[in-house]
C-alpha cells in the first residue's frame, strides 16, 4: 500500500504558482517554481521564501527539560538562555549521527526541537524514549506549525515591514515570540542558506496569509519564491551538512569536522559519550578521512556518491554536488583520506562516469557572505 505525500498548509498557494512538486520525505514539497538558478541568485542577492513546513517540531517541557536534552543530545542545552538557539546533534550509543537539529529555548521550562523531516518520527522516539527518567514531557508538535522562511540581504528590510518586533536586536541563532502580518508568530534568526534570514513558526491556518503579506512586502525588493531546489545549493555553496549526505549514522560530529557541537564539560553522561571521545581523539591523531570542498576544472557535475580518486586510487567519496551559480562552476563536499585533503593538494580527480575529471581541494565554505 502506499501512502499518499503530506502536503503544508501552503500546498494550493505552490500550485497556484506553478511550482514543479517532489515527494521529499513523505511530503509533497516545492522543487522550484521557475529556474533554480534565478531563484538561488535572488537569495544571494535580494530575498527568497521558503515553505518549510514539512520539518519536525518536538516541544520539551518541564522543570528538567535542560536536564532531558543534555542526556539526550550531545549539545549543553541547559545552559541555553531564553530566546536563543543552537545547533546540535543527536547521536547513537555508537557515536553515529541520528540527526543534526536545531533547540530554541522558549522558557526556563521549555525547549523546542527542530528535526529534519526525514528523521522527525527517529528523533521524537528517540527522545522520548531517552526522556523518561527525567521530569519533562516530550510532545509531538509536528501538525501544530508552519514554517516560512525569508532568506537573503534583503529579508531584514522586508520583515520590518510587517512587524514591529526588534528585529535589529534579534541576533544570530536567536528566537522572539511575535506578529507578523498580524499573525502570531515565533520569528527566529536562523536558515540554511548563508545568508541573513529568518524562519517563522506559525498555526498552519494562518500560513497563506503571512505567505501572501511577505509576498506583497517584498515585491519591489526583488523576493521569489524558492523550492528545495535552490536551497541545497545555496547550503551546499555556504558548506552546511544535510542528512542522509554528509552525515550518517556511520559519522561521528567529528568525522564531520563538526566536534564543537559535542560538550563533554558538561555535568552528567549523555548517549554516545564514550564513543565519541573515541572519536574526538581518533580525529586529533589520525583522522581517517575529512571532510572537504571540491571544485571543478571543467564543466561536468558531481554526483552524491562518486569515488574520489588520485594517482588512480580511490581516495574518498562525494556527499553531495551541484553546479553553483554564484562560482559559476560544479563544486562538491566529499570525504577524502586526510593526506589528500589539505586545501590546494594536486591531482586529485572525481570519477564521473568512467572520466576522471580534474578538481582542485579548497577549504569549506565555498561561499561566505559579508557580514
Amino acid at each position: 500500500m502506499t501512502v499518499a505525500p503530506r502536503r503544508t498548509a501552503l500546498d494550493a498557494t505552490h500550485r497556484a504558482l506553478g511550482a514543479t512538486m517532489t515527494d521529499f520525505a513523505g511530503w509533497d514539497m516545492p522543487l522550484r517554481y521557475g529556474s533554480e538558478r534565478d531563484e538561488h541568485l535572488a537569495v544571494r542577492t535580494r530575498a527568497g521564501l521558503f515553505d518549510l513546513s514539512h520539518m519536525g517540531e518536538i516541544t520539551l517541557t518541564g522543570p528538567q527539560a535542560g536536564a532531558a536534552l543534555d542526556f539526550a543530545l550531545v549539545g549543553n542545552l541547559s545552559a541555553l538562555a531564553v530566546g536563543r538557539a543552537r545547533y546540535t546533534m543527536i547521536c547513537n550509543a555508537e557515536g553515529g549521527i541520528l540527526d543534526d537539529l536545531i533547540v530554541y529555548r522558549l522558557g526556563e521550562q521549555e525547549f523546542m526541537v527542530v528535526a529534519n523531516a526525514s528523521n522527525a518520527q527517529t528523533v521524537l522516539d528517540a527522545l522520548t524514549e531517552r526522556a523518561a527518567g527525567f521530569d519533562t514531557e516530550v510532545r509531538d508538535d509536528r501538525d501544530n506549525y508552519a514554517l516560512i522562511a525569508v532568506q537573503g540581504p534583503a529579508s531584514p528590510g522586508i520583515l520590518k515591514s510587517v512587524t514591529n518586533a526588534d528585529l535589529d536586536g534579534l541576533k544570530y541563532y536567536a528566537g522572539l515570540p511575535g506578529t507578523v502580518a498580524g499573525v502570531p508568530a515565533l520569528i527566529a534568526r536562523t536558515g540554511y542558506t548563508g545568508e541573513d534570514g529568518f524562519e517563522l513558526f506559525v498555526a498552519p491556518a494562518d500560513a497563506e496569509k503571512l505567505w501572501q503579506a511577505l509576498t506583497e512586502a517584498g515585491a519591489a525588493a526583488g523576493l521569489v519564491p524558492c523550492g528545495l531546489s535552490c536551497r541545497d545549493t545555496l547550503r551546499l555553496e555556504a558548506g552546511m551538512p544535510l542528512y542522509g549526505h554528509e552525515l550518517t549514522t556511520a559519522t561521528t560530529p567529528f568525522d564531520a569536522g563538526l566536534g564543537r557541537v559535542v560538550k563533554f564539560d558538561k555535568q552528567g553522561d549523555f548517549v554516545g559519550r564514550e564513543a565519541l571521545q573515541a572519536a574526538a581523539g581518533r580525529a586529533e591523531t589520525a583522522p581517517p578521512r575529512k571532510l572537504v570542498g571540491l571544485v571543478a576544472a571543467g564543466r561536468r557535475v558531481p554526483r552524491a556518491g562518486y569515488p574520489v580518486v588520485a594517482g588512480g586510487e580511490v581516495v574518498g567519496e562525494v556527499t553531495s554536488g551541484a553546479p553553483s551559480p554564484t562560482l559559476g562552476k560544479p563544486i562538491a563536499i566529499a570525504y577524502v583520506d586526510a593526506a589528500h585533503a589539505t586545501p590546494g593538494t594536486e591531482g586529485v580527480a572525481v570519477d564521473i562516469r568512467g572520466s576522471h575529471e580534474a578538481y582542485e581541494v579548497v577549504a569549506l565554505p565555498f561561499y561566505k557572505r559579508e557580514r
